[in-house]
């Protein structure tokens, strides 16, 4: 097997250009290390949600019309439907409520891309924005921008000095309903402040003493009145709380969800867990977040007992100006009455559990802003810097496994071979789905092409490890190139079961051999294939008619 291994570097590769390196899709896969899956991105600037195998090839695509873009998250639940969130391409600086992220309709639709539900917001008020959280129950958590008047926001004790819009955007989350299409729960910032600047305003007392309320007047953003810009929301159904990013706070905070609509307007709603910044309470304590984005917990379906009950995962943007890093923090929880531990009026831990970084180019995994990280269930590692575009996949070794460049350019498909720049391909995340996730059972994926136009069909499959079969099975095929015909051998003493493939994945042959078998090729067209045992690779065959 070592010399057909040989003899098909030679004979086969560089005939085809295999050797070339992709510059955009699939660049590296360690098929025996990385995790098995499916990815899911929404890229910006273009319509539509794809879904793709580990060696870049489409498996789905729910396509919309020209005119929508992402605003911005997307979810494939295990039933099967999509959770999407979008918004008109001309929906933007125009609108009263604009900043980046902004979105305006969250969709429903089944695996067939039948809407099936649609819930839009985006007035002179309010305006829905990126990220939603799917509930077990079917609900949908939503996030959203409250407009409040230059005399609301004075009224709460917000210093006038930042308020050079004359206006402040607050935040709100809202639970709906999609069979009732009604808004069933709230949640509002505005009913949680605290303020030390205007002693007859509301609100007003100490900041530092009551790190549960949230102070209207921390801003690091010189007054624009997108003054919190959450971007993004987690759902933890056995804690039944909230999790929500708060990147111009640098902080994430974890709220209750177990309570009446008057309950969570009262100091019951109060912010339960707030990590990544102290200096938002007045606490001097060493800041450790910088504009993160995808705050979740690692497993929200993990049980008290388990060894990820309370971990939360994020990307941390802005670590340094050139540089982000992966984080992971074990919240302090106290399982008996689900509240969070502090120390000195600070919320524990002083550090991270893990830190994450991509370990030969840390400026190629930069991105200042979108961003995502996946924690996948082989222990891996699923990190997106967005701005970028580039996804890669850490091994527990901290070992690359696999990595992706989104073959998207302003919006429209690249061509393999194109040179990418930063924001061309802009992507909110990427979340990969077991092979085994329910949605996927009782569906025929099949492999459909790829996004990128002129791709190197190739490139995986040379990427694809050859067991070396030889020994168990005493097998050898020849000749290799074959024309009309090739030869499998073996001396294995019972039927061995072989399966051809073509480079497209689809199965183009399958026999039974014992002993020395000559098989005809004559109807298969000029390529290579691959010769399976036991869905493993076993050889490699070139068919090359008329040489």
């Amino acid at each position: 097997m070592n010399k057909l291994y040989l003899l098909l570097q030679v004979l086969i590769f560089p005939s085809l250009n295999l050797l070339a390196q992709n510059t955009i899709g699939l660049l590296h896969y360690d098929q025996q290390k990385s995790f098995n899956g499916y990815n899911l991105i929404f890229p910006h600037n273009q319509e539509n949600v794809y879904l793709f195998d580990n060696c870049g090839q489409l498996v789905h695509t729910w396509a919309d019309e020209k005119g929508f873009v992402p605003g911005n998250a997307v979810y494939l639940l295990p039933n099967g439907n999509l959770v999407k969130c979008k918004r008109a391409s001309t929906s933007a600086v125009n609108d009263p409520i604009w900043a980046g992220g902004g979105g305006e309709t969250i969709e429903i639709r089944n695996w067939y891309n039948q809407l099936l539900y649609s819930y839009t917001l985006n007035d002179s008020l309010f305006r829905l924005h990126h990220d939603v959280a799917p509930m077990p129950n079917g609900n949908i958590l939503m996030v959203l921008w409250e407009k409040k008047t230059y005399s609301e926001a004075v009224a709460v004790g917000r210093d006038t000095a930042l308020l050079p819009q004359k206006q402040l955007w607050s935040e709100a989350v809202w639970e709906w309903n999609p069979i009732l299409d009604s808004i069933v729960w709230k949640w509002s910032v505005w009913d949680h402040l605290i303020q030390d600047h205007t002693p007859q305003a509301l609100h007003y007392g100490n900041v530092k003493n009551n790190p549960q309320r949230i102070d209207v007047n921390y801003d690091s953003q010189d007054g624009h009145p997108d003054w919190l810009h959450i971007n993004s929301i987690d759902y933890n159904p056995v804690l039944d709380q909230i999790m929500l990013s708060v990147p111009h706070f640098d902080e994430f905070w974890i709220i209750n969800h177990n309570l009446s609509a008057e309950a969570a307007k009262s100091e019951q709603g109060d912010l339960m867990y707030r990590w990544g910044n102290p200096r938002t309470y007045k606490q001097a304590t060493t800041q450790k977040l910088f504009f993160q984005h995808d705050a979740r917990w690692l497993d929200r379906s993990a049980s008290p007992e388990s060894p990820d009950f309370g971990l939360v995962t994020l990307f941390n943007n802005r670590v340094t100006n050139i540089s982000s890093s992966a984080n992971i923090i074990q919240t302090p929880i106290n399982i008996i009455s689900k509240t969070y531990e502090m120390a000195e009026g600070v919320f524990l831990p002083t550090d991270f559990k893990e830190v994450l970084i991509h370990p030969t180019n840390y400026f190629k995994a930069f991105s200042n802003s979108l961003s995502s990280f996946q924690m996948l269930p082989n222990g891996n590692a699923l990190i997106c810097a967005g701005r970028w575009g580039y996804a890669y996949e850490l091994s527990p070794t901290k070992e690359i496994v696999w990595e992706y460049v989104i073959p998207i350019k302003a919006g429209s498909p690249a061509r393999q071979g194109d040179t990418l720049s930063i924001n061309n391909n802009l992507s909110f995340r990427m979340n990969r789905y077991s092979v085994d996730y329910p949605a996927f059972q009782n569906i025929a994926l099949q492999r459909q092409g790829y996004i990128e136009t002129v791709p190197n069909e190739s490139f995986c499959e040379k990427l694809l490890p050859v067991d070396h079969l030889s020994s168990r099975y005493e097998f050898n095929i020849f000749p290799n190139p074959a024309d009309t015909y090739f030869t499998v051998e073996t001396s294995f003493d019972k039927n061995l079961r072989v399966e051809v493939f073509n480079l497209l994945g689809q199965k183009v042959s399958h026999f039974q051999v014992i002993g020395k078998t000559t098989f005809s090729t004559s109807h298969w067209e000029n390529g290579i294939y691959f010769l399976k045992i036991n869905s493993v690779v076993a050889a490699r065959l070139l068919v090359q008619h008329g040489r």
